[in-house]
């Protein structure tokens, strides 16, 4: 039986020899040409829409998995395979699929939704329910984040679609305040003057104008908070470079104890 399996299976190659080459092509051929178109969508559109970075690779991965589809549709005509009958076969095919995959197609509708209603781009850095990190790349199936310590996190479409979604560095400055206290018998004046300058940090946001207000009254202090506005992809640097000018403001002024009177 083994040898007439083997005769029957030498004989259907040497017969569809030629058809089997041309497939063998055509599926290299399809693949080299998916990674390529796919490469050159996602970087047509990035240099299109202002060198938007998110809107790319999710095209980029639709496209090449379309050339893929019509390379092996291409492939089973190679062997006298019906069109038709093919997309029947695949649509029943899909439809099962779906049925079992419901978690995966749901992650591609999340992508797709995230890419128009764009709660995030590449390079944001974002806080969805738990999921923290600075988007890399938003995928057809899943976004890739790296978190603040450097380590890789994969995060499904579907997880972040249904997240309450905090983005830290949408806006061009975000607001630092840092709070401390100071005699209540100080210079009120002479504080606020004297924090201002000591707020004069490189990574405050362009116009950014201090301010020193008081925050609550006590029966020997006065709270304080200084508020300024800072880029936002540098609030992390801009926070531990305020608190430290604001420290030695505050120890070079004695902590705004009032002069002593003679």
């Amino acid at each position: 039986m083994n040898d007439a399996f083997l005769g029957i299976s030498t004989a259907w190659i040497i017969t569809n020899l030629w058809s089997l080459l041309i497939a063998i092509l055509v599926l290299v051929a399809g693949w080299f040409l998916a990674k390529f178109v796919s490469r050159y969508v996602a970087t047509l559109l990035s240099q299109r829409l202002k060198r938007d970075v998110t809107v790319g690779p999710l095209v980029g991965q639709v496209v090449q998995y379309a050339i893929l589809f019509v390379t092996i549709i291409v492939v089973l005509g190679q062997f006298g395979v019906e069109t038709a009958s093919i997309l029947a076969v695949l649509g029943a095919a899909g439809l099962a699929v779906a049925l079992a995959l419901q978690g995966t197609l749901s992650n591609i509708a999340a992508g797709i939704m995230l890419l128009f209603l764009r709660p995030f781009n590449v390079g944001d850095s974002i806080d969805a329910e738990g999921t923290v990190g600075t988007v890399v790349e938003v995928g057809l199936f899943a976004t890739l984040l790296r978190t603040h310590e450097g380590v890789f996190l994969f995060a499904p479409n579907s997880k972040l679609s249904n997240a309450r979604i905090i983005n830290y560095t949408r806006e061009p400055s975000r607001l630092l305040e840092m709070k401390f206290n100071v005699p209540r018998n100080a210079d009120l004046a002479w504080v606020r003057s004297a924090i201002k300058q000591g707020l004069q940090s490189p990574f405050l946001s362009p116009s950014a104008e201090p301010e020193v207000l008081v925050d609550a009254l006590g029966d020997s202090t006065l709270a304080l908070v200084a508020r300024v506005r800072v880029r936002s992809h540098e609030w992390l640097e801009a926070r531990s470079d305020v608190q430290e000018r604001l420290r030695a403001v505050i120890d070079d002024a004695g902590g705004f104890a009032p002069p002593a009177t003679a």
